[in-house]
């Protein structure tokens, strides 16, 4: 899931580098913030709804 997570947040940021005009570069900063697990619903408690929240900060250039 992290994994997942790493890979989504460097797609959006090679998406907002493309749309500026600049180059992705190296990783300035991450974090990994929530990690929850609960259940979808009342009616389903076996079924689980998972929440991976993580900060990336890359570096742009021209």
């Amino acid at each position: 899931m992290i994994q997942e997570t790493t890979i989504k947040a460097r797609e959006v940021a090679l998406k907002f580098a493309e749309d500026s005009n600049s180059r992705l570069g190296k990783i300035k900063q991450a974090s990994q913030g929530q990690f929850s697990i609960e259940p979808r619903d009342k009616n389903n408690p076996h079924i689980k709804k998972i929440r991976v929240v993580s900060t990336v900060e890359y570096y742009l250039s021209d």
